[in-house]
C-alpha cells in the first residue's frame, strides 16, 4: 500500500501541528519612521533655538532634548498619533500632536523656571523652542498627509474592490473608501444573491447600490482577474456562507478581507486587542482602562486646586447649615462607584432627614423634608460642594455619571436596558446629562432613559477634552435648573 505526502497547503483547514495560525496587526512603515523623525525634529529645533539666541549647548539642554522626546513620544502614543486609523481628519490629527506637545510643555516650562531667570537668554530659547515645535511637527504631519493622498491618489494601477453584502455595514465600508480616494481603491460594485427587501439586515435596495450579480457572479470575476480585494460584510448568522465564500475564493488571487458586523451590538467604548495573535473585540469597556492615570491626574490637580479655592465659601455654607437647622452639616449616602461598587457620597445636609436605605424617595417640588437653606442649596447645586472631597480621595471623579441611591440603582437597572453600564466610569459631580438639561428629579422612565442615554454617551466618547468641555458648560448651565429640588 502506497503513501502519499499531502502538502501543507493542499490540507484545508489543516495546518502543521504546534503551529496555529495567527493574525498580524497592520503597521505602517511611514509613521514608524515619522516617530523617529519628531523625535530628531524636536532635538533639532532645541539646538536651532540655542543658536539663534546664542546661548551655549550644555547638559543641561541634553537632559532637556532628552526629556522632550521621552515625554511626548509617551503622550502621542497615549493619543494614538501613530496609529494607522485611516479617514481620521487632519483636524484631528492636529489636535492630538498638540495635546501631546502642551502635556509635555508643562513638564518642560517648569523645568526652565528652575533653570534661568526670566531675563537669561536661554529662557528666551527654551520659550522659543516650546512654541515653534508643536507648529513645525504638526506641518510636517500635514504635508506627510497630503503628500501621500496626492500619490494615492492617482494609482498607476488601482486595486478592484467588490463587497459581499449589499447591506448596511457594506454601505458603510463603501462610504468609507469612497471618502478616503488616496487609498488606490476602484470600486467594483457589491455581490449579494439575497432576495431584495427592505430589510437592511439582509439587503439594499437603491441608486447608491450597485449590485454586480451574485455569488456566482462573483466568483467567476475573480477567476477571470477582474477583482483584487473582496471586503465580505456578511451578517455575522451567515457562518456557513461566509466559510463558503472563504473556500471558493481560495481557488482565485484575490485578497479576502472579513468584516465582522459587532455593529449591531451597542457598543462602549469598544476597543481592538490581540492575544497572541487572536484578535479580541471587547463589546463593553471602560475608558479607564486605558486612560485612568490620565483622569486620575486631572481629578487630582483640578479637584484640590476647587478645594483650595472654595475653602471659604464650603466653611460659610456649613455655618449656614448649622445655624439654620438642627442636625449634622454633611450627610453621607450610600451609591455605587466605580465597578457597581459601594462608596460613601459626601453633601451638605440639606434636609431634616438623613434617609440612606432600602427606600430612599427622590425630593420633589416643595418637598417638606428640605429646609429653606437646604433649598437654595439644592438649586444652585451647592449641596454637591462636599464631592470633592470624594473626588480627590478618588471614589468619584468631577465629571462623569451622577451617583444614584442604591435603591434607585436596584430599581431602575430592571427598567433601563444597559443602566449598569454607566458604572463603567467613576460616578461624577457633573456629567454630560447634567448640561444637557437632565439634573435633579427624574420622576418618569423616560427622563431617567435620557439621563443614562447621555451617560453612556460620555463612556463612549470620554477623552480629557471632553471633560474640560463639560465643565466649562456646567459653569453656565449645570448649576442652576428647574428640575432641581
Amino acid at each position: 500500500m502506497n503513501s502519499h505526502h499531502v502538502p501543507p497547503l493542499a490540507m484545508g483547514s489543516q495546518h502543521i501541528a504546534g503551529q496555529p495560525p495567527v493574525i498580524r496587526f497592520h503597521h505602517s512603515k511611514i509613521l514608524a519612521l515619522f516617530r523617529a523623525f519628531d523625535s530628531a525634529l524636536i532635538v533639532l529645533l532645541l539646538s536651532s533655538a540655542l543658536h539663534f539666541f546664542g546661548v551655549e549647548w550644555t547638559n543641561l539642554h541634553t537632559t532637556f532634548a532628552i526629556s522632550a522626546v521621552i515625554i511626548f513620544g509617551f503622550f502621542a502614543e497615549t493619543n494614538e498619533v501613530y496609529y494607522l486609523w485611516r479617514g481620521d481628519s487632519m483636524l484631528k490629527l492636529s489636535l492630538q500632536l498638540f495635546l501631546a506637545w502642551f502635556a509635555t510643555a508643562l513638564f518642560l516650562i517648569f523645568a526652565t523656571f528652575l533653570a534661568y531667570p526670566i531675563n537669561h537668554p536661554g529662557f528666551f530659547a527654551i520659550g522659543c523652542w516650546l512654541v515653534a515645535t508643536p507648529l513645525t511637527v504638526i506641518t510636517m504631519h500635514i504635508g506627510r498627509r497630503l503628500l501621500l493622498a496626492r500619490l494615492r491618489a492617482k494609482p498607476t494601477e488601482p486595486r478592484r474592490v467588490a463587497i459581499i453584502g449589499a447591506n448596511d455595514l457594506g454601505l458603510r465600508v463603501l462610504n468609507s473608501m469612497q471618502s478616503m480616494p488616496w487609498l488606490g481603491y476602484k470600486i467594483m460594485g457589491f455581490y449579494d444573491d439575497r432576495i431584495a427587501n427592505n430589510d437592511v439586515d439582509r439587503r439594499l435596495v437603491g441608486q447608491h447600490i450597485d449590485v454586480k450579480g451574485g455569488l456566482e457572479q462573483l466568483y467567476a470575476d475573480a477567476h477571470d482577474g477582474k477583482l483584487d480585494i473582496v471586503f465580505i460584510t456578511l451578517p455575522m448568522r451567515a457562518e456557513l456562507r461566509m466559510h463558503s465564500v472563504i473556500d471558493r475564493l481560495a481557488d482565485t488571487t484575490v485578497s479576502p478581507y472579513l468584516i465582522p458586523d459587532v455593529f449591531n451590538f451597542d457598543l462602549l467604548h469598544s476597543r481592538l486587542t490581540c492575544l497572541q495573535g487572536i484578535p479580541a473585540l471587547s463589546i463593553y469597556d471602560s475608558p479607564l482602562v486605558d486612560n485612568g492615570w490620565a483622569k486620575r491626574l486631572e481629578d487630582l490637580v483640578l479637584g484640590s486646586l476647587m478645594l483650595l479655592g472654595l475653602s471659604i465659601p464650603m466653611m460659610l455654607i456649613a455655618l449656614g447649615v448649622k445655624i439654620t437647622s438642627k442636625g449634622p452639616v454633611f450627610f453621607k449616602q450610600t451609591r455605587y462607584g466605580l465597578g457597581g461598587e459601594p462608596i460613601k457620597v459626601w453633601k451638605f445636609r440639606s434636609m431634616s432627614v438623613c434617609e440612606d436605605g432600602p427606600n430612599v424617595a427622590q425630593a420633589k417640588k416643595s418637598d417638606p423634608r428640605v429646609t429653606p437653606f437646604g433649598n437654595f442649596l439644592r438649586r444652585t447645586s451647592l449641596d454637591e460642594l462636599p464631592q470633592l472631597f470624594n473626588v480627590v480621595s478618588g471614589s468619584m471623579s468631577l465629571v462623569g455619571p451622577r451617583p444614584h441611591a442604591v435603591a434607585h440603582n436596584e430599581y431602575y437597572r430592571g427598567q433601563i436596558k444597559g443602566y449598569m453600564l454607566r458604572h463603567k466610569v467613576k460616578p461624577g459631580i457633573t456629567g454630560l446629562a447634567q448640561v444637557n438639561g437632565f439634573r435633579g428629579e427624574t420622576e418618569t422612565l423616560d427622563k431617567m432613559s435620557g439621563r443614562i442615554a447621555y451617560d453612556l454617551e460620555y463612556i463612549r466618547h470620554w477623552s480629557l477634552l471632553l471633560d474640560i468641555k463639560i465643565l466649562w458648560q456646567t459653569i453656565f448651565k449645570g448649576f442652576v435648573g428647574q428640575q432641581a429640588y
